[in-house]
């Protein structure tokens, strides 16, 4: 398990995640570009300084809390929305696993005892919203692939989006966390900046209007590993991906994965086979099943262009023409697309974190934007892969 404190283009069409033929750069042997060195993020956690709790929250939020420590252990519960489900129980069977607890997937008396020397990371902070992450630009996605295929990227709808992508947690969570526009636990509404009113735009294309806005102060989950180290990332888009993601660059490295079809997870091990990372997933369905077997990783690729093709998808809209959509977090395999031995299969991100583990995908494996950035960093050509019923 890492410590606590650690800071924690491939051109491809989909159908059963099936990509084009074209292999993937093999990103493990790619010569470094120059290194780009990371801006300081007012955003980001620090558990040390004292001053994250000048407002303490209004409620203890214990499920939550569980969630920020698991999510920063490379356990993560999906979304950190403070309600049980099945990806809160991955994440604490996994911390169990890694902890050789008994695997209940329930906070247990030995369980809370084990994660009981992180109770004081508080489940939730303040932040101000910055006026450069608050820029944009926000664009509203169509549906049709054409259309997508005209936009410079596709990337956040609004800064709610964009919010609530950077504290892996959802738009509904962020406004039940701020209410009125105002952090949970604030003396009085009256003390802090007034948010525009949400309304509908006239033009049908323009982005929907943000809850939330720059220079406003807002109650988030207290999420956390999300520290990058100077010098250490050589691509700037993807640096500029890693942070608007809350995800660092000191992640441990993955000799194995595993993907199981029943549990609907994904687990990584080190080379001394000890489980580093659960992730829940989404994989296959009745159309596309999830390819069982032992695969390899062909190559990586980050910010990832889209070759749509309708003919790879069962359920394409008749008539519909190729397309080369363009990256963003909004694309159809989000930020990463991790290219398997098995043609045409891959693990990449999606545009709807809220829907992992609850929605089928087109066969591949899917995970939340945040995750697969952290995975993306932790396997290689190297990682063995094993798919199991």
């Amino acid at each position: 398990m890492r410590p606590i404190t650690l800071a924690l283009p491939i051109l491809f069409a989909l159908a059963a995640c099936k990509v084009s033929d074209k292999a993937p750069d093999n990103t493990a042997t790619q010569a470094p570009a120059a290194l780009s060195v990371a801006a300081p993020d007012p955003l980001a956690a620090h558990d040390n300084q004292a001053n994250q709790q000048e407002l303490p929250d209004s409620e203890a939020r214990p499920v939550m809390q569980a969630q920020v420590v698991l999510d920063r252990l490379g356990f993560t519960p999906g979304v950190v929305d403070g309600k049980p489900g099945l990806s809160t129980r991955n994440a604490v069977s996994g911390f169990q696993e890694a902890n050789e607890l008994a695997v209940t997937g329930k906070m247990d008396a030995a369980t809370t005892a084990a994660l009981a020397q992180y109770q004081a990371i508080p489940a939730t902070r303040v932040v101000t919203i910055p006026d450069d992450f608050a820029a944009g630009p926000f664009t509203k996605i169509p549906k049709d692939p054409q259309e997508q295929a005209k936009l410079p990227g596709l990337g956040y709808e609004t800064l709610d989006e964009k919010l609530a992508e950077r504290f892996h947690t959802t738009v509904a969570t962020l406004k039940l966390l701020n209410p009125g526009g105002v952090p949970a636990g604030s003396p009085s509404v009256s003390s802090a900046s007034p948010a525009p009113s949400p309304t509908a735009p006239l033009d049908p294309m323009a982005a929907p209007v943000s809850t939330f806005h720059a220079g406003q102060q807002i109650r988030i989950p207290n999420v956390g590993g999300d520290a990058i180290a100077s010098g250490s990332v050589s691509d700037p888009a993807w640096l500029t991906t890693l942070a608007s993601l809350g995800v660092g660059s000191e992640q441990p490295k993955a000799a194995r994965i595993v993907v199981s079809k029943s549990k609907g997870t994904l687990k990584a091990y080190d080379e001394g086979d000890k489980l580093i990372a659960v992730y829940t997933a989404t994989m296959g369905s009745t159309h596309d099943p999830l390819p069982l077997g032992d695969w390899g990783i062909n190559g990586i690729d980050r910010n990832p262009k889209f070759a749509y093709n309708p003919a790879l998808f069962w359920d394409a809209k008749p008539g519909s023409d190729k397309a080369m959509l363009p990256p963003g977090p909004n694309g159809p395999v989000g930020v990463v697309w991790i290219d398997l031995t098995k043609p045409h299969y891959g693990i990449h991100g999606t545009p709807k974190p809220e829907t992992i583990g609850r929605a089928e995908s087109h066969g591949c494996v899917r995970l939340t934007n945040w995750d697969v950035a952290r995975l993306a960093q932790m396997v290689s050509v190297k990682t063995k892969v094993h798919f199991e019923a």
